[in-house]
């Protein structure tokens, strides 16, 4: 196999600095489900119960958290030619701060006591501080001003929007003060956090890995050059309707809401036409769950602005169950499995290129992460979403959608493992071997 075209890996950083949070996510989604198959139906019944704001934060600091913040320390020296500086020492305090952070903001939700919220906020702030300020010099540093770079400077950006305020949150929470703008802040926040961090970061990197690792066309310049500019944009303007006077507020969000629906569904439209035209005609496990999370993405949008539109569809959007099912656990964790499934196996093998030159063969990828056990997992998380949707609708079927999706997130792990296990076994053998004598 050889590297592919326009990707620069000789500023790769050691394979632990990815693996440590590629290894973490699924943890973070099997708590998810067994925190929804332990309250059950209730869990439909308020957005704003501490078991839905625990979940939530599971989902989306824990899992998707944890694999993007791997996921661009990994591909910034690779994608921009800029590496963090000290990989290995940033790493793991980042990690450190944020998988004790995460579980004690949920905890803190669950059992209303003040100091696991307080302790969170403290690692949380540190840990996000940190990460944004290694990225962030990296980004800066960067000579190489492709839309992946511009995408990901714009997703850095709105995730310190998004992690001050929702430090302002937590800390309602964890000092019991009246914060009398917390539902839109709240709003704020899933909007900068959802469509700003994690839309414009999927967005940004698809640019430069649809076309390598799925062998696609190239995305159509103009695309590249505007999308994540235009979104990041409609994101500032929608945050400043929020000042308007009411009368006017409510058709201007509408508008910009239509116009950063149009933008998402413009990327996701044409991410599936560059998949029909790609060069290999079978398909791969990563492929099929970039078009399911594509097609969940465009299911997403239709129903939020739908709920907006149509008063007959308000007790769907009221709390917006189905629409954050299809957004979250659809589109952004069906993204992020997929492309743990291209990654991986690659840097593993990528990696023990140069342990094992001129030692042994060096593994297939296809026998460091195996199809068949990347395909039972892929089902099985293509069964959990539908059940999850539906669940917004008839509240029962939340237990079988949380054990599909609990399964799915300890098959992940699994093959996760498997990968990793044979990384370290190539790798104790290439240091048992002798150097040649010069």
């Amino acid at each position: 196999m050889s590297l592919p075209a326009g990707l620069s890996f000789s500023q790769a950083p050691p394979i632990r600095v990815p693996f440590r949070f590629f290894l973490s996510a699924p943890l973070f989604g099997l708590l998810a489900a067994l925190l929804a198959l332990w309250y059950g139906p209730s869990l439909m019944d308020s957005r704003w119960q501490p078991s839905v704001l625990a979940l939530t934060h599971l989902m989306t600091l824990g899992f998707l958290g944890m694999a993007m913040v791997g996921a661009m320390m990994q591909m910034l020296p690779v994608v921009a030619g800029s590496p963090v500086a000290h990989p290995v020492g940033v790493a793991r305090a980042v990690h450190v701060l944020l998988l004790p952070g995460v579980l004690l903001l949920a905890g803190g939700f669950l059992s209303g006591m003040y100091w696991p919220m307080r302790l969170a906020m403290l690692l949380l702030g540190s840990g996000l501080a940190v990460f944004v300020a290694a990225v962030g010099l990296s980004l800066k540093r960067a000579s190489s001003n492709n839309p992946t770079v511009v995408g990901m400077r714009f997703a850095v950006g709105a995730l310190v929007v998004t992690a001050a305020i929702g430090l302002t949150l937590a800390s309602n929470y964890g000092w019991d003060w009246w914060l009398i703008e917390r539902v839109r802040l709240t709003n704020l926040h899933l909007t900068w956090g959802l469509l700003g961090w994690v839309g414009l970061l999927v967005a940004g990197v698809s640019f430069q890995v649809v076309p390598m690792f799925q062998l696609t066309p190239s995305y159509p310049k103009p695309l590249t050059r505007w999308l994540t500019t235009a979104l990041f944009a409609l994101l500032l303007l929608w945050s400043a309707v929020q000042m308007l006077p009411e009368g006017v507020q409510e058709p201007a969000m509408l508008a910009v809401g239509i116009a950063a629906a149009i933008g998402f569904t413009v990327y996701a439209a044409v991410t599936l036409r560059l998949q029909l035209q790609r060069r290999r005609k079978q398909s791969d496990v990563t492929l099929l769950f970039w078009r399911f999370g594509m097609v969940c993405l465009l299911l997403a949008l239709a129903l939020g602005i739908a709920g907006q539109v149509l008063p007959v569809l308000d007790r769907v959007q009221g709390d917006n169950f189905a629409l954050a099912f299809l957004f979250i656990a659809g589109f952004a964790v069906s993204v992020v499995n997929g492309m743990l499934y291209k990654i991986v196996p690659f840097l593993i093998w990528f990696h023990l290129q140069s342990l094992l030159m001129g030692v042994v063969r060096v593994p297939n990828m296809k026998l460091i992460m195996p199809e068949p056990g990347m395909r039972r997992q892929m089902w099985l998380h293509f069964a959990a979403v539908p059940m999850l949707v539906l669940s917004a609708f008839w509240p029962p079927l939340i237990y079988l959608a949380a054990l599909l999706f609990g399964t799915s997130m300890i098959l992940l792990e699994v093959n996760l493992l498997y990968a990793f296990r044979i990384y370290q076994q190539n790798a104790k053998l290439a240091s048992k071997v002798e150097p040649s004598p010069t």
